[in-house]
C-alpha cells in the first residue's frame, strides 16, 4: 500500500495580484460565501471580496488545501444491517421466522440475513441436516451477552440486540434503529478469484474481528419426524460453514481464503463487544 503524497503548488500570484478564474471556482466560491455568511446583502460583498480583494488568493489556496485533502479523510460507505436467525428444523415455532427471513433475503439490499441452524433440537426427534456446531457456540455467545440464553426463533439484529424471530414489528423496527446508529468503522469488499475469495477491507478506526461465512441461497426439505413432521419447509440464506479469518486493526487488510462450504459468501468485522461494525457480500451474487 503505497502512502499518498499531495505536491504543493508553486509560482502561486504575488500578493495584490490580478486573479482570473474560471467560472466554476467562481461558482464554488459564491457558494462558500452563501454558508458561511447568513445575510443576503453580506453574501454579494463576501462574494466580492473573495474574487477582488488581496485577500482572495489566501483564501482561495485555503479552499484548495481542504478540497486537496477531503479524499484522505473518506470516511466508510453505508453497509447493510446483519440480521442473524438462530432456528431449527426440529422446532415447530421457527417456521414462522424462518418465512420472515425468506421474505427479507428477497426484498430487502438494505439488511443481510442470514439462517444459523443450531445443533440443540436435533436429540428431539429430527436431526437437521443444516444443523452447525458452530451456530450453537455463536448462539451462545450472543445469549451470554444477552443475558437471555439460547431460544429457537431467534433474530440478532447487528450483533446488538436479540428478538424473537417471528415478532416482525420488533424485528423491523430493530432494523430501522440499527440503520439510524449504524457505525461502519471500514468499508469491506468480497471478490472471487479463481478458486479463492479475496477479502479487501479499508482503513478506519478501531479493531474487530474478521469472519467468513459460507451459505446456500434455498433449501427444501420435506420433514420426517418430531415437532414439524410432515411438513416442506423452504428455508434462505442456509449458513453453511462460519470461521474467524483475521484481526482488522485500522489498518487495510487482504485476506485470501479458499471458497468456503456453501454457494455464496458473506464476511462481516465484529467489534470487541460484538457488534458488527462492517459487513460485506460476495460482489454479484
Amino acid at each position: 500500500m503505497t502512502e499518498s503524497r499531495y505536491k504543493p503548488a508553486t509560482g502561486s500570484p504575488a500578493c495584490g495580484a490580478a486573479i482570473v478564474l474560471p467560472w466554476p471556482i467562481r461558482l464554488q466560491i459564491f457558494v462558500l460565501a452563501q454558508i458561511v455568511t447568513r445575510h443576503p446583502a453580506e453574501r454579494n460583498r463576501t462574494s466580492t471580496l473573495i474574487l477582488e480583494s488581496r485577500y482572495g488568493t489566501a483564501y482561495f489556496g485555503f479552499v484548495g488545501l481542504v478540497l486537496c485533502f477531503m479524499p484522505a479523510i473518506a470516511l466508510a460507505g453505508e453497509r447493510p444491517v446483519v440480521v442473524e436467525l438462530f432456528t431449527s428444523q426440529g422446532c415447530s415455532s421457527c417456521p414462522p421466522a424462518n418465512a420472515f427471513l425468506n421474505e427479507i433475503s428477497r426484498g430487502r439490499s438494505d439488511v443481510l440475513p442470514l439462517a444459523f441452524h443450531v445443533t440443540y433440537w436435533d436429540r428431539l426427534g429430527w436431526k437437521d441436516p443444516f444443523s452447525l456446531e458452530a451456530a450453537t457456540v455463536r448462539q451462545d455467545y450472543y445469549g451470554h451477552r444477552f443475558g437471555d440464553g439460547s431460544y429457537t426463533p431467534e433474530m440478532v439484529v447487528d450483533g446488538m440486540v436479540g428478538l424473537v424471530g417471528s415478532h416482525r414489528d420488533e424485528v423491523n423496527a430493530a432494523i430501522e434503529r440499527a440503520k439510524r446508529g449504524q457505525h461502519t468503522a471500514a468499508d469491506v469488499s468480497v471478490d472471487k478469484a479463481g478458486e479463492n475469495v479475496s477479502i479487501r477491507i479499508g482503513s478506519g478506526v478501531g479493531r474487530g474481528r474478521v469472519v467468513f461465512i459460507g451459505f446456500d441461497h434455498e433449501h427444501t426439505t420435506k420433514i420426517g419426524r418430531g415437532e414439524n413432521g410432515g411438513r416442506t419447509l423452504a428455508e434462505s440464506n442456509v449458513v453453511r460453514s462460519i470461521r474467524a479469518v483475521g484481526e482488522w486493526s485500522g489498518k487495510p487488510l487482504e485476506i485470501s481464503e479458499r471458497f468456503p462450504e456453501g454457494q455464496d459468501v458473506v464476511v462481516v468485522i465484529e467489534s470487541a463487544d460484538g457488534g458488527i461494525i462492517g459487513a460485506a457480500r460476495l460482489s454479484g451474487r
